[in-house]
């Protein structure tokens, strides 16, 4: 038995639907039934809405909650493999608190429940956010480790946080394998993460911040997930992205795709720090989400170039240009859009 859990995000739903494209009848958690309508959707965008309803009703669904240690009892019954998709991300510092009890604590929950049950083998889902630059080097890699001298937003921290719980399995007789995507562009989730990249260029985009990172389709994670789950491989991790951009291209590439206009104003970065004051400040009065805290100003003009090579030369892997991933999510968008 398959368990994936975070099913109803990006990187689960997509992974669902290639265990199921692929014969398996996999037991996926989630929270609410609102949720499952972004997986069924997710799943619609290449089958039809009978095909998509019969690859549906092979998973199994399970209402639980990876900070509910009660719930995941029945979950792991029988269990033999375990996708760690479930994760929080937020730059709001509101939700500090909640970053540590979802990726910490709920991961620490997994991996419990993982060695209990003595499975086969764990896949993480963590994040490029987790490695720093050593001095002198001009590209991360694997080895380049957590600096802890660093200032690093709870995002980081909290994931950094949950790879040493996964380690922990390891060194209690879990295989474990560590999948670090850039930042992953996918269908199916427009309000949240890259999703969000599309809305906004729809709408119109006028600046761009100049900063430079890993970029992957959604595809190729689930596909090196899936790879390295049926290999020897074990207690690895590896860095997962296609190719290093600027948001400045990646911004222009979705516009080109949407055949909408390119922002062309660079921001500045006074223009980040009274962005930052006026979302502080109306945020006395508001509920709404804060999208940027002080932590993060300083990373939008950072420029981090990725290296794959370990998974490339181990696996003889093939990524999927990020100008193909863009338009092939591009093409969703406008079927949503739509409908």
């Amino acid at each position: 038995m398959i368990l994936v859990t975070g099913g109803t995000g990006l990187v689960g739903s997509h992974l669902l639907l290639d265990l199921v494209k692929n014969g398996e009848k996999p037991r996926a958690i989630y929270r609410t039934q609102e949720s499952l309508k972004a997986v069924k959707n997710v799943f619609s965008y290449t089958n039809s809405s009978q095909e998509t309803e019969h690859l549906f009703n092979r998973i199994e669904w399970v209402k639980a909650d990876i900070t509910d240690i009660p719930s995941l009892t029945k979950v792991f019954e029988n269990v033999d493999y375990v996708y760690h998709c479930a994760a929080l991300v937020s730059f709001d510092t509101s939700k500090d608190a909640e970053l540590r009890k979802v990726n910490i604590e709920g991961t620490a929950n997994v991996v419990n429940f993982c060695i209990k049950n003595e499975i086969n083998k764990l896949c993480f889902v963590s994040s490029i956010a987790t490695f720093d630059l050593k001095p002198g080097e001009k590209e991360i890699t694997e080895a380049s480790f957590w600096n802890k001298e660093l200032n690093h937003n709870m995002y980081a921290i909290t994931k950094y946080g949950a790879e040493m719980e996964v380690w922990r399995a390891s060194q209690e007789g879990v295989p474990v394998v560590i999948v670090n995507p850039g930042v992953i562009i996918g269908p199916g989730f427009w309000n949240n993460g890259s999703g969000k990249i599309f809305k906004k260029v729809d709408s119109g985009l006028d600046h761009y911040f100049p900063k430079t990172t890993g970029f992957v389709g959604v595809w190729d994670v689930v596909k090196s997930m899936r790879e390295l789950m049926a290999s020897s491989v074990k207690n690895e991790q590896y860095i997962v992205i296609s190719e290093n951009h600027s948001f400045k291209e990646i911004f222009s590439l979705t516009a080109k795709a949407l055949q909408k206009p390119a922002p062309g104003k660079k921001l500045k970065k006074w223009m980040v720090l009274m962005g930052w004051v006026w979302q502080e400040a109306s945020g006395i009065f508001s509920d709404k989400e804060k999208q940027l805290d002080r932590r993060s100003q300083k990373s939008l003009f950072e420029h981090r170039f990725y290296s794959a090579e370990k998974l490339k030369a181990e696996l003889d892997f093939q990524f999927e240009p990020v100008s193909e991933v863009i338009e092939r999510t591009a093409k969703s968008y406008r079927k949503d859009k739509t409908t």
